[in-house]
């Protein structure tokens, strides 16, 4: 008899295949494959407004969004069919799907890694034509008319995020890829900090800017989808012109922080004005 796969498993990463393109792009989703931040969204509508005090802590870098989120989930008021009507409404970026298409013909793996609320990315994923997509993100249910979160893809030895976006950094490198990332928020520090290639717009360039981090500034995956294409045709000619992965000092994580830590010990060296913390 064989047995079901885990639903709670993280994704797979596929085995780096001679002749294939030794990179992997990890895209964050609240406001940047979507448009707007559907999780702040919803946390409006349907969560009160005491989100927003605990929000500036987390923007401030003095709570972690797996606190954030535990603090939240008593909140909510709402049925079911309304909230996924509500997420399925926002807007997307029209060439997100042109630019996964485009990565499946170079055999550069994508992947969607979100610190939210979750549940509505991958029915999103499907109306774009690109289901076949990896989730990386947390587990939102339903039940009774109440909502319950887990966090299957967190870091087993820090509980500061809910979806710890850095291990699946890792996880590509591991397989022989340069990373690159896509994102627009402060909760993309923790993996656009080991990334090789980072692409930021919004709360996310000044991020970079104050890390001092190289970055390409971009405002839709039109230009992120330009850019694989001439990277991967540079490569063919010229293997040597992808950048190649190299290991940065750990700014997060129980290596830093040590284990089991909750919330960010300190907050970062400088954060963004912006209260608006795009998951």
């Amino acid at each position: 008899m064989t047995s079901s796969p885990d639903p709670n498993a993280p994704a797979s990463i596929p085995a780096l295949i001679s002749g294939d393109p030794p990179l992997a792009v990890l895209v964050d989703y609240d406001g940047t494959i979507s448009t707007v931040d559907v999780s702040e969204m919803l946390l409006t509508r349907f969560f009160g407004d005491d989100w927003r005090r605990d929000d500036v802590q987390y923007a401030d870098g003095r709570m972690g969004s797996r606190t954030f989120f535990r603090l939240q989930v008593p909140n909510f008021q709402g049925r079911l069919e309304d909230v996924v009507a509500y997420a399925e409404a926002q807007p997307h970026d029209p060439a997100f799907a042109g630019f996964v298409r485009l990565a499946d013909q170079l055999r550069v793996p994508v992947e969607v890694v979100s610190d939210g609320l979750g549940f509505f990315i991958a029915p999103a994923l499907e109306r774009l034509g690109v289901p076949h997509v990896p989730v990386v993100t947390s587990r939102t249910t339903f039940r009774d008319g109440r909502l319950e979160m887990a966090f299957p893809n967190g870091n087993p030895d820090c509980l500061v995020c809910g979806t710890c976006k850095r291990q699946r950094v890792f996880a590509h490198q591991a397989a022989g890829r340069s990373v690159v990332f896509v994102g627009d928020g402060e909760s993309d520090r923790y993996a656009a900090a080991y990334s090789d290639v980072i692409f930021a717009k919004d709360e996310l360039i000044d991020v970079c800017r104050s890390q001092g981090w190289e970055f390409t500034p971009w405002h839709d995956f039109a230009e992120v989808r330009s850019w694989l294409d001439a990277a991967v045709t540079a490569w063919r000619s010229h293997p040597g012109s992808l950048p190649v992965h190299k290991p940065r000092p750990f700014i997060c994580g129980p290596e830093l922080w040590g284990p089991g830590r909750i919330d960010p010990p300190e907050p970062p060296q400088t954060q963004p004005q912006s209260s608006n913390s795009a998951r």
